[in-house]
C-alpha cells in the first residue's frame, strides 16, 4: 500500500481524505494558498506545502505548483478531492509520466467522461437516453441564441468542463441566453480554465437522482444504489439523500446497470458518479458523467458501509474490488445537509468573515442512528471570499426515512455558527417542509415553495407557546442570577415575580411561573401549563430544554429584556417583561427601516466585474445594472424599477464590502 499521499485540495474534503487515509496507515501531505496557512486541513496532515497566493488560479488548479508540491514532499499518489484539477486530464497525465498515482479515473476515461460534450455522445451511442441537446462547441452570444432557438426555451447552458453549479444559467429567452452564455464562460474559465459551452434542453419539473459507480483496473465494476439531490440552489445541491424516496426497484436496477456499463465503456476505474435527470413517469435521462468524488458521498457511504475513499485508494494501488454486486445493501436512509457560509434572506447570496462560533453537535455512531459532519473549518478560522462557500456537511443516518429527518432536525438545532451569514435556518425549514416531509420534491423546490425568496419560518403556535414558556422560565434563572450579582438582599426569591408577558412572532403570551429546582411550572391563560426543566445557566448559547416531555433545542442569545432565540429555522427577538412593561412597550411606536429604494447596494462582498450603465441612463426593470463575483459565482444585479442613475460609487477591479452603494437614482 502506499506509504504517503498528497491531496491536491482543501477544505472539508480534504480533511475527510485525510481521515481514511490515517485510518489505513498513509501518511498525508496538505497543500495550501497564503489563505489557507491556519487552515484545518493543514493542521490535521502530516505535512504541509504552500503553493501560492489565494486566488486558486495562482495556487490550486495550478498543474505545475501541484507537481512542484508532490516532488518535494515524495508522494506516492495524489487524491484531488472534488473540483479543481479532480477532472483535469492533463493533471492526472503529468502526475503518471512522473511515476505517482492518481487516486482517479484513467486519463481517457476522464477525457471520454470528464467532458460533457463526449460523454453524450458516448452515451447515446452506447444507447442510455439523453436530453435533447447541441453537442459542438458553441463560438459567440449570438450562435448560443440560435441554438436556444432550435432546441426550444427553456434551456440549460452549461460549461462543457462544468462542476459543482459552476458555469450553469437557465435561459429562457434570448435576452437570458446571451447573458447566460458570457456569465457561464467567464465562471468556467475562471473555475476550470477551460470555457467551452454547451446547450441542452432545460426538462422542467425533473427530480436529480445519480447513481454511485465503483470500477477497478481488472474489469470489475458495480453500482452502490443512488442518490436523490434534487433540493438545489443556482443549480448547486443543498440536500441530498440516499436512497431516493421516489424511485422503485426496477428503475434503480436499470439505472445501476447503465450506468455500470457506460463506465466499462470507457475503462473507467475509480469512482464515479453518473447524474440523471428522472422525470414523474420514472423516465431517466443522462446529464453527465463526474469523474471524481461526489460532494454527497457519504450518504452513500452510510447507507452501504462502504468507504469510498479507501475504496478509490485500494484501486489506484492496483487492487481488485473485493465487493461484489450481491454484496451491496441498502441500509436504512441518509440525509445529507450542506452548510453554507450565505445568507439565504438575500438570495443565498455568500458570506465571508471570521467564524466567531463554530460548535457543530457531537458525532454519533450507534446502532439505532448515527449523526456525521464532514467539515474543513474551526472556530476563530475565517472564510474566505476566494473559495466555495461550503463549510461542512452534516449528515445523519436511522432505519428509516423519518427518523433520519427527525435526527436532522436535532443536529441542525444544535449547530451553533456565529459570525457569517449561514444557511442553517433554510436546512431546519426544509427538514419541516410538507413536500420535503413526503418525499414530493423536484429541483424546482426552491423556486416553487420560495417565490419571493426565503423569509425565515413562521413557527406554529403550539411550538410558540413552547418557546415562550421556556424563554419565561430561562429569564426568571437569569433574572435570579442578576439578582444575586447584586447582592441587594439575601433574600433574593422576593425581587423576582411570578407574572410575566412574552412576546414573539407577534404574539403576546401573560404567563404565571411555579418554579422548582431545575424546572418550571408555566401557566397561559386559560389554564394550560407547560412542565419545562433544564440544566441551562445565564450565558449558554445553547439550551436543551424539555417541554412536556419533548426535547427542545434553541439557540440563545441576550438582548435588552429577553432573548433571540433560533429554532427550526425561526429566527426569534422574545421579550420577557413584567404585566406593567409590556403595558408601556405597547406604547412605544415601530421602528421603521431606513428607505434604501433608490440605492443599489452590494448584496455581498464581492468584486466588481461590470458596470453596465453610465450617470444619467434610464434603466427599466429587469436591466443589468452591474455584475459582481463572489466565492467564484458571478451574480448579475438588475434594476427593481424603472429609474435615472443619478451617481456611480465602483468601478470594474472595486472590492465592496456587503450593503456598500453602488450606485444612486433619481
Amino acid at each position: 500500500m502506499f506509504r504517503k499521499i498528497l491531496i491536491a485540495n482543501r477544505g472539508e474534503i480534504a480533511c475527510r481524505v485525510i481521515k481514511t487515509a490515517r485510518r489505513m496507515g498513509i501518511q498525508t501531505v496538505a497543500i495550501y494558498s497564503d489563505a489557507d496557512a491556519q487552515a484545518l486541513h493543514v493542521k490535521m496532515a502530516d505535512e504541509a506545502v504552500h503553493i501560492g497566493p489565494p486566488p486558486a488560479s495562482d495556487s490550486y488548479i495550478k498543474i505545475d505548483k501541484v507537481l512542484d508540491a508532490v516532488r518535494q514532499s515524495g508522494a506516492e499518489a495524489v487524491h484531488p478531492g472534488y473540483g479543481f484539477l479532480s477532472e483535469n486530464s492533463k493533471f492526472a497525465e503529468a502526475l503518471e509520466a512522473m511515476g505517482v498515482a492518481f487516486i482517479g479515473p484513467p486519463k481517457g476515461a476522464i477525457e471520454a467522461m470528464g467532458d460533457k460534450i463526449t460523454s453524450k455522445k458516448i452515451a447515446q451511442d452506447s444507447g442510455v437516453s439523453t436530453v435533447p441537446g447541441y453537442m459542438g462547441l458553441i463560438a459567440d452570444a449570438q450562435e448560443a441564441v440560435k441554438i436556444s432557438n432550435q432546441i426550444g426555451y427553456p434551456v440549460m447552458i452549461k460549461a462543457s468542463a462544468g462542476g459543482g453549479g459552476k458555469g450553469m444559467r437557465v435561459a429562457w429567452n434570448d435576452e437570458d441566453a446571451r447573458e447566460g452564455f458570457q456569465s457561464s464562460k467567464n465562471e468556467a474559465a475562471s473555475s476550470f480554465g477551460d470555457d467551452r459551452i454547451f446547450i441542452e434542453k432545460f426538462v422542467t419539473q425533473p427530480r436529480h437522482i445519480e447513481i454511485q459507480v465503483l470500477c477497478d483496473s481488472h474489469g470489475n465494476g458495480i453500482y452502490l444504489n443512488e442518490r436523490e439531490c434534487s433540493i438545489q440552489r443556482r443549480n448547486q445541491k443543498v440536500v441530498e439523500e440516499a436512497p431516493s424516496p421516489f424511485l422503485d426497484a426496477a428503475t434503480r436496477k436499470a439505472m445501476g446497470e447503465q450506468s455500470v456499463a457506460l463506465a466499462q465503456a470507457v475503462d473507467y476505474a475509480s469512482a464515479g458518479t453518473v447524474e440523471f435527470i428522472v422525470d414523474g413517469a420514472r423516465n431517466f435521462y443522462f446529464l453527465e458523467m463526474n469523474t471524481r468524488l461526489q460532494v454527497e458521498h457519504p450518504v452513500t457511504e452510510l447507507i452501504t458501509g462502504v468507504d469510498l475513499v479507501e475504496q478509490m485508494i485500494r484501486v489506484a494501488y492496483g487492487e481488485t474490488l473485493k465487493i461484489k454486486q450481491k454484496d451491496v445493501k441498502i441500509n436504512g436512509w441518509a440525509i445529507e445537509n450542506r452548510l453554507y457560509a450565505e445568507d439565504p434572506y438575500r438570495g443565498f447570496l455568500p458570506s465571508i468573515g471570521r467564524l466567531s462560533r463554530y460548535r457543530p453537535p457531537a458525532e454519533v455512531a450507534e446502532k439505532d442512528h448515527a449523526v456525521r459532519n464532514d467539515t474543513g473549518v474551526f472556530e476563530g478560522g475565517e472564510i474566505s471570499m476566494y473559495y466555495d462557500p461550503m463549510i461542512a456537511k452534516l449528515c445523519t443516518w436511522a432505519p428509516t426515512r423519518e427518523a433520519a429527518i427527525e435526527h436532522m432536525r436535532g443536529a441542525l438545532d444544535a449547530f451553533e455558527v456565529e459570525g457569517i451569514g449561514h444557511n442553517l435556518p433554510f436546512l431546519a425549514a426544509v427538514m419541516d417542509h410538507p413536500v420535503f416531509i413526503k418525499g414530493e420534491m423536484t429541483t424546482a423546490f426552491i423556486e416553487e415553495q420560495y417565490p419571493e425568496g426565503f423569509e425565515g419560518v413562521e413557527l406554529p403556535e403550539p411550538t410558540l407557546r413552547a418557546i415562550a414558556a421556556s424563554a419565561a422560565a430561562m429569564h426568571r434563572v437569569a433574572e435570579i442570577r442578576r439578582t444575586r450579582v447584586s447582592g441587594r438582599m439575601d433574600n433574593h426569591e422576593r425581587h423576582v415575580g411570578d407574572d410575566w408577558v412574552v412576546t414573539l412572532q407577534g404574539h403576546s403570551y401573560p404567563v404565571v411561573i411555579d418554579a422548582y429546582h431545575g424546572g418550571a411550572n408555566v401557566a397561559f391563560d386559560g389554564g394550560e401549563v407547560m412542565i419545562v426543566n433544564s440544566d441551562w445557566t445565564p450565558g449558554d448559547s445553547l439550551a436543551r430544554l424539555d417541554v412536556d416531555g419533548s426535547a427542545l433545542v434553541l439557540k440563545v442569545g441576550k438582548i435588552s429584556g429577553g432573548f433571540r432565540i433560533r429554532s427550526r429555522g425561526a429566527d426569534l427577538r422574545v421579550h420577557v417583561r413584567t404585566p406593567r412593561q409590556a403595558e408601556l412597550a405597547a406604547l412605544m411606536p415601530e421602528k421603521l427601516p431606513p428607505d434604501t429604494s433608490r440605492l443599489l447596494l452590494c448584496p455581498m462582498p464581492g468584486l466588481i466585474v461590470k458596470i453596465n450603465v453610465e450617470i444619467g441612463d434610464q434603466v427599466q426593470e429587469g436591466q443589468a445594472l452591474c455584475t459582481v463575483e463572489a466565492m467564484k459565482m458571478e451574480n448579475i444585479l438588475r434594476a427593481e424599477k424603472k429609474a435615472i442613475v443619478s451617481k456611480i460609487n465602483a468601478g470594474a477591479g472595486d472590492s465592496l464590502a456587503v450593503d456598500a452603494v453602488i450606485m444612486e437614482f433619481e
